[in-house]
């Protein structure tokens, strides 16, 4: 039997490419997953809750719902993030650098914090945040995309900030840094792609499911020692 089995994990971002693969995984290995996100995912996964991460009245309602439920959180994968379109950062629009960091790394801030105060109450917990290798590596060619990038390195710190703070009371808190991730979402900028592998050593983008494996890892008792931890994977992007 999966250590998963009846392990009650909330997914943020979960109709996305990379949060729906890991809700599905998580769930096929026996864990009750409480997917949320502003849509459905489609095919459906777990248990659908809407919520907006910039919305605190909404994340706090939907974290009762599940103690209501479930009674109990014992992982949280913070899935939830946007992309914006390549813009010079001299021509950057206030409100798209402003949604960008708030979804990215508010969201992601505001969902860590109020599911972390369930687990502190626990005196248990896994959260995996979902950086990027853009939160390390400048990923500038050839789209320019000064606010995402900013954005996920803000989650690489803030991350390792709550790991520090909450380790000795029980909650493990990593991040994980994928490269290109193969999502219907990079399939609408097929003209990139020949760059983008071309830049990556492995020639390709990632699966979907390998993402949600790593994350797996992370949350499970395999990955105990790992604290603050961001894991990279890229493929290789980064080495050049």
């Amino acid at each position: 039997m999966s250590e998963f089995a009846d392990r009650v994990i909330v997914v943020t971002g979960a109709a996305g490419g990379v949060g729906q693969a890991v809700s599905s995984w998580l769930q096929a290995e026996g864990a009750r997953v409480f997917a949320l996100d502003r849509r459905e995912p489609q095919p459906p996964v777990g248990e659908f809750l809407a919520v907006d991460v910039l919305d605190t009245a909404g994340i706090d309602q939907a974290v009762a719902a599940v103690v209501t439920r479930a009674g109990r959180i014992d992982g949280l994968v913070a899935a939830a993030g946007l992309s914006e379109e390549p813009t010079p950062a001299e021509d950057m629009p206030a409100e798209v650098w402003q949604r960008t960091i708030g979804v990215n790394l508010t969201g992601v801030f505001l969902t860590c914090q109020r599911v972390g105060r369930v687990m502190l109450d626990q005196g248990e917990g896994r959260i995996v945040t979902i950086a990027s290798m853009s939160g390390n590596h400048v990923v500038n060619n050839p789209q320019q995309q000064v606010a995402y990038n900013s954005s996920k390195a803000g989650v690489v710190a803030m991350t390792k900030s709550l790991a520090f703070e909450w380790a000795a009371r029980g909650v493990r808190v990593n991040a994980l840094s994928p490269g290109y991730v193969d999502t219907p979402l990079l399939a609408s900028k097929a003209e990139m792609h020949p760059i983008w592998k071309g830049a990556t050593p492995l020639g390709r983008f990632a699966y979907p499911e390998e993402v949600a494996a790593a994350t797996g890892w992370l949350l499970s008792d395999a990955a105990a020692f790992c604290c603050g931890t961001e894991l990279l994977m890229d493929g290789g992007y980064s080495l050049a």
